[in-house]
């Protein structure tokens, strides 16, 4: 019955016709240039993460209990919304497209794939998907590919003409043709990046690092028995504030063997020969500093579009309960991002199909915004002045096809 994924056959006279030049102006001026992450915002100073994605997603996911949260909170939000597949037409239950993303390739299904591709996309601002194609042309299975191994290769005109992929010395190069590309290209928007996108971690690096530190500081403090520093004042018989090379070392080896760790925690020191104990307490930054962190944690969640709440940070009112957040969370940030992926793949994927379909989330099936849908439908069913047709397309709906 369908026939879809097979590409459609050229015209036979489209060899013959001369192709209609049109290309931007600013083309050849991008071509040969890569723009990397270390281009702008140049920090100095502090020691700061690195910008490339392999240390961003280390530090900010692999090593941040609040980027691993967002991130896992938005991909798995979003790859688990119902899609829908239609045209100008109709809305389609069953179709190839529908059968490819319920089944992309052996080791996936649809919401392991989404998954993957929001994660990428929200770790490195890059999410990229490969079309495994038959003899025939048509896609046999979709394989999400790691970005961080990706690197485009800009042709004359500024637009990419292929994209070599690296697993450590072996490179295989996808060669992009007219219409049937191998390769989606997802991205953020990056203002000063010509072929690559913006990640959220890289915004919020700097949240990240004060958040990492602040773990270790904590982690330090819990290794010195989790009490503040202090002083071992020395007095000799006659005075004298200085001790002899051997008992500097037995009293440096005897307070690293019984009064460091969180096992000597509350251990009594015993202290001789003129030995004083003078503790020392925390300073006003250092009871600020849990503070510090919870800010950091806001900062992080703010770049991913999470409200704080919903990751536990405390001291958030910005909504007035948890059900607010949510719909908030899914109104803000899931559902822009599902939608413009969804969009993109289902654009890529007409290259190998003749006419135009549209893949989009069912926003009557997430149940976040099931109040708000109630009353849109209501709504639009009690406006008498809107005929039938107008009400679908408020809706969302195809136009209501007669025998269809």
């Amino acid at each position: 019955m369908f026939d879809f994924l097979r590409k459609a056959r050229a015209p036979e006279n489209a060899a013959t016709a001369g192709p209609e030049a049109k290309a931007s102006a600013v083309g050849p001026l991008t071509a040969g240039r890569i723009s990397t992450k270390a281009d702008a915002f140049g920090l100095a100073g502090a020691a700061w993460t690195a910008r490339d994605g392999v240390s961003l997603a280390r530090a900010g996911f692999l090593g941040n209990p609040v980027g691993f949260r967002a991130v896992r909170l938005i991909s798995e939000a979003a790859s688990a919304l119902p899609l829908i597949l239609q045209d100008c037409e109709r809305r389609y239950e069953t179709h190839p497209v529908l059968d490819l993303i319920s089944r992309p390739n052996p080791a996936q299904g649809r919401a392991e794939l989404f998954e993957a591709l929001y994660a990428q996309l929200l770790l490195s601002g890059n999410a990229y998907l490969e079309a495994v194609t038959d003899a025939g042309g048509g896609v046999r299975e979709l394989h999400v590919l790691r970005s961080d191994r990706m690197r485009v290769v800009p042709g004359s005109d500024g637009w990419p003409v292929a994209y070599d992929y690296s697993v450590g010395a072996a490179k295989h190069r996808f060669h992009m043709r007219e219409g049937a590309a191998p390769i989606c290209h997802i991205r953020s928007f990056h203002p000063q990046d010509d072929h690559y996108g913006l990640s959220p971690l890289e915004a919020a690096r700097r949240a990240v690092d004060v958040h990492n530190a602040a773990s270790n500081w904590s982690k330090a403090l819990l290794d010195n028995a989790a009490r503040p520093s202090g002083a071992i004042i020395y007095r000799g018989e006659a005075g004298q504030g200085s001790m002899s090379p051997a008992q500097f070392e037995r009293l440096q080896a005897e307070m690293e063997t019984h009064h460091t760790g969180a096992r000597n925690a509350g251990r009594p020191m015993l202290l001789e020969g003129g030995l004083d104990w003078k503790p020392m307490g925390f300073s006003p930054s250092d009871m600020e500093f849990q503070k510090t962190k919870e800010a950091a944690a806001r900062e992080i969640a703010t770049a991913f579009g999470v409200p704080p709440m919903l990751l536990g940070i405390p001291g958030d009112a910005t909504y007035a309960n948890y059900q607010e957040a949510n719909r908030g969370f899914y109104r803000l940030t899931v559902l822009p991002m599902a939608m413009r992926v969804t969009a993109s793949v289902a654009h890529w994927l007409s290259g190998f199909i003749p006419g135009v379909v549209e893949l989009k989330p069912d926003l009557d099936q997430v149940p976040a915004l099931a109040l708000e849908r109630e009353q849109q439908w209501r709504r639009v069913g009690e406006a008498s002045f809107l005929s039938d047709g107008e009400k679908r397309a408020l809706l969302g709906l195809p136009p209501h096809v007669e025998g269809a």
